[in-house]
C-alpha cells in the first residue's frame, strides 16, 4: 500500500490534508468490473441483463449496465441510452480488436470481452480476472467534491480517471416497439452518467467531480489505461 506524498501544488493540497488513517488503512480487494452493453430492443439482451443482475449481487464484482443508442434508428429508442456509452464501447472494440460493436456484449476489467448471451464464458472470464494480479493506486473521496488518486505504476501512455454514476435499483422497462414489444425487460445498475475527470501518469493527483445529474445514484471512480485499456483501480462510494 502506497501512502500519498505531501504535495505543494495548490491544486493537489487536499491530498496532503487527508487523515493518515484514512489513507494508510488496508484497501478492500479491487472488484472485477463487468460492463454490459445492451439495448432495450435487442431480443437476446434480456438473458444478458438477467445474468448481469445476478453478478451485481457478488461483492467481488462491480456490474454496470451501459445502454447504447445505435439501434434507435430501427424504431425502438432505448430510454437509458446516451451517445457517450456507445463511444465507450467503441473504444473497447478498437482496443480489443473487435471488428464492430454489438449487443449484448460484456467487457471484463477492460481486458476481455465476450457475447453477453454466453453466461458460462462471462463467469469464466470474471473468475480469470479475479485471479489476476492487481496493484491499484490508493484512491480517496475528498471534501469539496474532489477525488484523490495516489502514486503507482502507470501503463505506457498513462491512464484515464473516469467517474461513473449508476442507479443501483432493478428497473423494469416494457418496450412499446421492437423485438421485446410488450415484454418486461429488467435492468440492474443502469449507468446514468459518465465523465472523464482527467489523465493519471502515476503521480498523486486530484480531480473535481461534476454534479450528479439525478438523485439516488451511486458513484464509482475507475482508473483505466488510456483509450479503453485495462482497469487499474476502482473506488466505490460507501453505502450510506
Amino acid at each position: 500500500m502506497r501512502r500519498f506524498l505531501p504535495l505543494l501544488a495548490p491544486a493537489l493540497a487536499l491530498l496532503a490534508l487527508a487523515p493518515l488513517s484514512a489513507v494508510a488503512a488496508p484497501a478492500p480487494k479491487t472488484p472485477v468490473v463487468v460492463e454490459l452493453f445492451t439495448a432495450q430492443g435487442c431480443s437476446s439482451c434480456r438473458a444478458a441483463n438477467t445474468h448481469l443482475a445476478d453478478l451485481a449481487d457478488d461483492p467481488g464484482v462491480l456490474a454496470l449496465t451501459f445502454a447504447v443508442d445505435y439501434w434507435d434508428y430501427l424504431g425502438w429508442p432505448d430510454t437509458f441510452a446516451k451517445p457517450a456509452f456507445a463511444e465507450r464501447q467503441k473504444a473497447y472494440a478498437r482496443k480489443l480488436a473487435v471488428r464492430e460493436v454489438y449487443t449484448p456484449q460484456v467487457v471484463i476489467d477492460g481486458r476481455f470481452q465476450t457475447g453477453g448471451v454466453r453466461a458460462d464464458k462471462v463467469d469464466a472470464l470474471v473468475a480469470q480476472a479475479a485471479r489476476g494480479p492487481h496493484n491499484p493506486p490508493d484512491m480517496l473521496f475528498m471534501q469539496n467534491g474532489r477525488v484523490a488518486v495516489g502514486s503507482g505504476p502507470a501503463p505506457r501512455g498513462g491512464a484515464d480517471v473516469w467517474l461513473i454514476r449508476y442507479d443501483p435499483r432493478a428497473v423494469e422497462i416494457t418496450p412499446k416497439k421492437g423485438d421485446n414489444r410488450g415484454e418486461a425487460v429488467v435492468h440492474k445498475n443502469v449507468v446514468r452518467q459518465v465523465a472523464r475527470l482527467g489523465a493519471w501518469y502515476g503521480k498523486p493527483s486530484a480531480y473535481r467531480q461534476p454534479k450528479a445529474t439525478e438523485d439516488g445514484l451511486k458513484t464509482v471512480i475507475i482508473v483505466q489505461a488510456a483509450k479503453g485499456g485495462r482497469i487499474l483501480g476502482v473506488l466505490a462510494e460507501k453505502a450510506s
